[in-house]
């Protein structure tokens, strides 16, 4: 006879690989974390195969398991999708994401993650904007009057985490962006002590990125290099440039980030810093541009490697912790 396989199962597979831990995934869930533990029997006995590995201090996934996760979000993104045009017509309300920076860059995870989710659902409306920060984009997710954002979760304070979850999309590098005068400019990389003696602008006068600001305060500290005075942050390509010119310091950025007239942007090396940019959002939300993001950033993440860590990186490890297991 034929067996069903009920998304139920898929979804509490999903939130217990992504937490690996039963109890915070029945939390999340909003069900009994027995119920929870039978329904992932039921799906193993289904598949025949172990998807976790369980033992008093730890879950893991087996091998199965992770094999079985990109594969389950997708099934799950399309069968909301489903639902969600059932509901509301193919024409839903359009999404409003945030794409956590006031500039597109050739290379950005959010501007690949969109581009690829627009294709694939050209009946939806995805509206961008750029207002930069995933600081101040949390508080407009929490206030309903943002659908999504990308960025750096962990640099998020504690409560505001709580009330929101990720999906981790890619590790960035970490480059310095500086005028093209800058006695480093000329360089092809910079290694991080090439940085002594010279201050790195780290965006702590900005209270929309606090969170980056969070990520080059550790990167600083941690290698011996100093943070530039906070001075008003810039807004768009030209002022940035401006600013540049003006202050003289470099600026932490990323790899993929814009170009910009009169600067140059130079990769970081020894060891090469990342950061992780996540898909953020609020718990529940069932919109089907929201799953077409997160297909669009699975699929890019898998073909392209996108959350392989290279070796002799630096990241911090309250990233490293949400990172996918394996």
């Amino acid at each position: 006879m034929p067996r069903d396989l009920h998304p139920r199962l898929l979804r509490g597979f999903v939130a217990t690989a992504e937490t690996l831990h039963f109890g915070r995934a029945a939390e999340r869930l909003h069900t009994a974390q027995q119920a929870l533990s039978r329904d992932v029997r039921t799906l193993e006995g289904l598949l025949g195969d172990a998807l976790f590995t369980r033992t008093t201090r730890s879950v893991e996934l087996t091998p199965a398991g992770r094999r079985l996760l990109p594969r389950a979000r997708r099934f799950l993104a399309l069968h909301d999708e489903i639902l969600a045009e059932a509901a509301t017509g193919a024409a839903a309300r359009p999404l409003l994401l945030d794409l956590n920076s006031d500039v597109n860059g050739p290379d950005l995870a959010a501007d690949r993650v969109l581009e690829r989710a627009r294709a694939a659902w050209p009946e939806g409306e995805l509206l961008a904007r750029f207002h930069g920060g995933l600081a101040a984009a949390a508080a407009e997710l929490l206030a309903h009057r943002l659908d999504a954002s990308f960025g750096r979760f962990a640099g998020l304070p504690a409560p505001v985490r709580g009330q929101l979850v990720q999906l981790p999309v890619r590790l960035e590098r970490v480059s310095v962006m500086m005028a093209d005068t800058h006695p480093l400019a000329g360089r092809a990389a910079l290694r991080l002590s090439d940085l002594v003696g010279h201050p790195v602008d780290v965006c702590v006068g900005n209270p929309a990125t606090t969170e980056w600001a969070d990520l080059g305060t550790r990167l600083l500290r941690e290698h011996g290099l100093t943070a530039a005075a906070p001075y008003a942050p810039p807004v768009g390509v030209d002022e940035t440039a401006r600013y540049l010119v003006r202050h003289g310091d470099p600026m932490l950025t990323t790899v993929g980030g814009p170009r910009m007239p009169g600067t140059v942007n130079v990769p970081l090396v020894e060891p090469v810093p990342l950061t992780l940019v996540s898909l953020v959002h609020r718990p529940g939300e069932r919109h089907p541009g929201l799953r077409a993001l997160a297909v669009a950033a699975d699929e890019l993440g898998a073909a392209e490697g996108w959350l392989r860590r290279p070796p002799g990186s630096w990241l911090p490890a309250a990233d490293a912790a949400l990172l996918p297991p394996g």
